[in-house]
């Protein structure tokens, strides 16, 4: 006989309400600390910690990356920058690529990206790929992120686009995500969730941290 179908009481539902509630409440406060943190540290150092970035990719991944798909970011505002790195990553016999939004519910979708090619405008003001380049599987994904903790944990904007896209693809595909951020954006921890999808690697300007599995 199969066994009985267990339903949370209305306690236990209201309880789970309450702390998902809690975290969200904490994830609002941090964001708007974080994006002051992040000016800041951009309008001192944005040039010279996008060159910092950049040496310290490449450095780390070297030969590493010969033949792999390395999925970007255009930044928007004060977002430390990576374009150095992907512009360098046809040296690497690398591959660059950036996410495509595909619906405010959707997972992002990656296409091949290559110097000079035609940028759209899309939600919330991002550049993305044109729908006519073609579309991959990165091996590598670097995510830009609001605030991050040495555990791995990463703050986002709120809509959940790199946790549902990350989620899916490493479900089919093995890939190393790669968080990049200013120094000054590191918290002591960052609250989590379960849809949460913590991050391999932490790169700033200054720092390499791989975060204990």
């Amino acid at each position: 006989m199969a066994p009985p179908l267990r339903f949370l009481t209305t306690g236990r539902v209201s309880a789970l309400s309450r702390g998902i509630e809690k975290v969200d409440q904490e994830k609002s406060a941090l964001r708007v600390e974080l994006r002051r943190r992040r000016s800041k540290a951009h309008s001192i150092r944005g040039p010279a910690a996008a060159t910092a970035l950049a040496s310290r990719f490449l450095t780390h991944f070297g030969e590493t990356i010969m033949g792999d798909i390395v999925a970007g970011y255009w930044p928007m505002k004060d977002e430390i920058d990576i374009r150095p790195v992907l512009n360098e990553l046809a040296n690497c016999s690398a591959t660059a690529a950036l996410p495509l939004v595909m619906g405010r519910e959707e997972p992002l979708t990656f296409r091949q990206w290559s110097p000079g090619d035609r940028l759209l405008r899309g939600d919330f003001g991002v550049s993305q790929p044109n729908f006519c380049s073609p579309v991959v599987v990165p091996d590598i994904v670097i995510v830009p992120m609001l605030g991050f903790d040495a555990s791995g944990n990463r703050l986002g904007y709120g809509e959940g686009y790199y946790d549902r896209t990350l989620g899916k693809i490493r479900g089919k595909h093995g890939i190393l995500t790669v968080g990049v951020a200013y120094d000054e954006q590191e918290c002591e921890k960052i609250p989590v969730e379960v849809k949460d999808v913590p991050l391999d690697t932490i790169m700033t300007d200054r720092r390499t941290i791989t975060p204990a599995k």
